[in-house]
């Protein structure tokens, strides 16, 4: 092949990605006149499902302790704009269940504040953690009032994920 059919071949492709591009930027002709689905209306709002969201945390470190309080009064507050109800769980294990931790919690005065403020976002902690560092410290492992013991972390963001639940780990 010549040179010149070389350009020209590749011009023929250049143009024809162009139109294909093109086909996905018009609006399909059932949606062309419509308001999109994700418009709120009064009624919409009132009709909308709960959001869920599990975040956890499995790590020992405070910036990713207030990384996860972050997102999590984030995600909150953004629902409550929109008038619609969230969900959160934020489940700790393995290390990150000092975060839940009353004796070495870095967050535990946060955590206070927002489960006063916002009963929407709770506090779940890893019974297997809990009992492992009890074995391995020699002492009763005491947890903040605001946390909920549940057996397995991982189990538990397994369940929620299974219900639907969106999972993040900050």
């Amino acid at each position: 092949m010549t040179r010149f059919g070389q350009v020209m071949r590749l011009a023929a492709v250049c143009a024809l990605s162009v139109c294909a591009g093109a086909l996905f930027l018009v609006a399909p002709p059932a949606a062309q006149g419509k308001e999109l689905a994700s418009a709120p209306t009064a009624q919409g709002v009132a009709d909308k499902k709960v959001h869920h969201l599990v975040l956890q945390v499995n790590t020992n470190d405070p910036a990713m302790m207030t990384l996860a309080l972050n997102n999590a009064t984030n995600v909150e507050q953004y629902y409550k704009n929109l008038g619609e109800k969230v969900e959160i769980e934020i489940v700790t294990f393995g290390p990150g269940l000092h975060m839940l931790r009353d004796d070495t919690s870095p967050v535990k005065d946060r955590i206070k504040a927002i489960a006063e403020k916002t009963p929407s976002i709770s506090f779940k902690a890893c019974g297997n953690t809990q009992d492992n560092m009890h074995k391995a410290e020699h002492k009763e492992i005491p947890l903040i009032s605001q946390a909920t013991l549940v057996k397995s972390g991982v189990v538990r963001v397994m369940e929620l994920q299974e219900l639907g639940w969106t999972y993040v780990r900050p």
